[in-house]
């Protein structure tokens, strides 16, 4: 299948545990191909019975890590390091048990906003230090993922969630100097909306370096309530030759007080089947027209 659309499971809980599984055929019937899991700690979920419950719906399933300053690969604090890297080779462990192929995220570490922690100036032997530490540990990491069949997709975050790849560009040059197969890209309209002057021309310049794709409205919402070009992005996928898995992770804004933080995780207010099912929809039709030309 050209293109299988997803959906986070943060859509539906946080964390997500057995109790949610019935999720999993709703999802399904909502139109979408695969759930995008949020990589379990061990109390979470058995990756079995997860497994299990996951393909009995029909679903595929993709991984999102979560890193923190303890997983850290490009901390300047050696047991982060390690740690980190430990974290990323456990998780490919588990995605190859769950029956994912891909395992995405801001792999390298270093959030800002999530972990409390401000943006500050770095010097310039710690900025090529960092660089030296993080390829170094993907490159390890993505020997160990190719021997589970899993690859990983390093996702650029926005300049508040962290400050070491924001952009496309700096993605690409990133994955580059890793040089592995198993070690590419992954890119989120969101992000971009902030970081890439031109969505389309990011896409088509990533290229074949795209492992993993994340359609996002640049506020977050339902796909289609946003300023977002979905064709532009469509006939841009279309000419790198991009075919893999796109997935949906819309937050909520249900409370729209002064002084509520909007990136606050908040579960369903409402009965979402509507929007979610309209969302698939409306991206899977811009795929579509994305191939054509008058």
């Amino acid at each position: 299948m050209l293109n299988p659309i997803g959906l986070i499971s943060m859509q539906v809980a946080r964390p997500f545990t057995p109790e949610h599984f019935a999720w999993f055929a709703k999802i399904k019937a909502l139109g979408y191909d695969f759930i995008e899991l949020l990589v379990p700690e061990p109390e979470d979920l058995d990756l079995a019975e997860t497994r299990k419950a996951i393909e009995g719906s029909g679903l595929g399933v993709v991984l999102a890590a979560r890193v923190s300053m303890q997983r850290n690969i490009t901390s300047d604090d050696p047991a982060a390091r390690a740690t980190g890297l430990a974290y990323l080779k456990s998780a490919a462990a588990a995605s190859a048990a769950l029956g994912a192929r891909i395992l995405g995220g801001p792999l390298y570490g270093n959030p800002l906003v999530f972990a409390g922690r401000p943006p500050a100036p770095v010097s310039e032997d710690l900025r090529l230090r960092r660089i030296e530490w993080c390829v170094s540990a993907l490159r390890e990491a993505g020997a160990a993922a190719a021997e589970h069949g899993v690859t990983l997709a390093v996702e650029p975050l926005n300049r508040f969630e962290t400050d070491f790849v924001s952009t496309t560009r700096q993605g690409i040059e990133l994955i580059d100097l890793v040089g592995h197969a198993n070690v590419r890209l992954m890119l989120d309209t969101f992000h971009m909306h902030m970081e890439d002057a031109s969505l389309a021309e990011a896409i088509q310049v990533a290229g074949p370096r795209i492992a993993h794709f994340q359609a996002n409205e640049n506020h977050r919402g339902f796909v289609g309530t946003g300023s977002t070009d979905w064709v532009a992005v469509a006939r841009a996928l279309h000419a790198a030759g991009y075919e893999g898995p796109i997935s949906l992770e819309p937050f909520r804004r249900d409370d729209q007080r002064i002084g509520i933080p909007v990136a606050q995780w908040r579960p369903p207010h409402e009965d979402e089947s509507p929007k979610l099912r309209d969302s698939a929809a409306l991206l899977r039709g811009v795929l579509a027209m994305g191939a054509h030309r008058l």
